[in-house]
């Protein structure tokens, strides 16, 4: 575990003072949001498996303007969530933004082929962690906070051969959709995050020869998505669908 007070912020900073959490912080889309918020002047809770990852990102973006805790943790083990939100809660105390960005894909087979092992491992990192991860950060989140679920568009559409992503992920839009509705009356804004193909580590497992050039860059998911918490408290972008131009590959 690491502590460092950190980023390039500049002045006008539009998050400064705010903590924001995510997972899955160490490459693809969480590393490209915790990038934009750090710009924000917001303080980030910086949490993956890998350890040697992690401390390269928490140097990347240490500076004097925000706080930065990296701390890891493996969304899927309920003592690991809660040895992370130990030290959250000694850091910071409370917590504005979460982000839960972890998530894993499995190899381009039919269900009939599907080994259990592999089915368990993606259901517990895409469904059950979002819930542990989320059920933890709720004891410190106050009013005006914002959940974002990066749940991708296979939160809504099927694409054969990834029948555990697809039903985790289908999965993680009802636990979000249901989320939203219990916290509307504790004012937490809740974002339920669809991009499309977006060229990240993930199509290493899920499709090694996929058209990558076709692909959105991991900046442009988090641009929009940082601009989705920004705005005012009184308004909330549910739903967060973004595709490449060119449509589906």
């Amino acid at each position: 575990m690491t502590k460092r007070t950190s980023s390039n912020a500049p002045k006008n900073a539009r998050l400064r003072g705010q903590v924001a959490l995510i997972t899955g912080a160490t490459r693809g889309i969480g590393l490209a949001i915790a990038r934009v918020l750090a710009a924000e002047g917001c303080n980030l809770i910086l949490t993956a498996r890998d350890e040697k990852s992690l401390t390269k990102i928490d140097r990347e973006l240490a500076s004097p303007k925000i706080e930065l805790l990296a701390h890891p943790c493996d969304v899927r083990d309920p003592h690991s969530v809660d040895a992370l939100f130990r030290a959250a809660r000694k850091k910071f105390k409370r917590l504005d933004i979460l982000i839960n960005n972890a998530g894993i894909a499995h190899p381009n087979l039919p269900i009939e082929k599907l080994p259990l092992p592999t089915w368990k491992d993606v259901i517990e990192t895409n469904l059950t962690g979002t819930f542990l991860v989320t059920q933890a950060a709720l004891a410190i989140m106050k009013r005006g906070g914002t959940i974002v679920n990066n749940l991708s568009i296979a939160a809504d559409r099927v694409f054969a051969g990834s029948a555990a992503y697809n039903a985790s992920k289908h999965g993680a839009l009802g636990l979000t959709n249901t989320l939203r509705e219990e916290l509307r009356p504790r004012g937490i804004r809740v974002i339920a995050l669809l991009p499309g193909a977006t060229d990240t580590d993930i199509w290493t497992t899920l499709w090694p020869e996929a058209p990558r050039r076709k692909m959105m860059s991991p900046e442009t998911v988090a641009e929009a998505t940082v601009q989705a918490i920004l705005l005012p408290a009184n308004a909330t972008v549910e739903t967060l669908e973004i595709l490449p131009t060119a449509g589906t590959l």
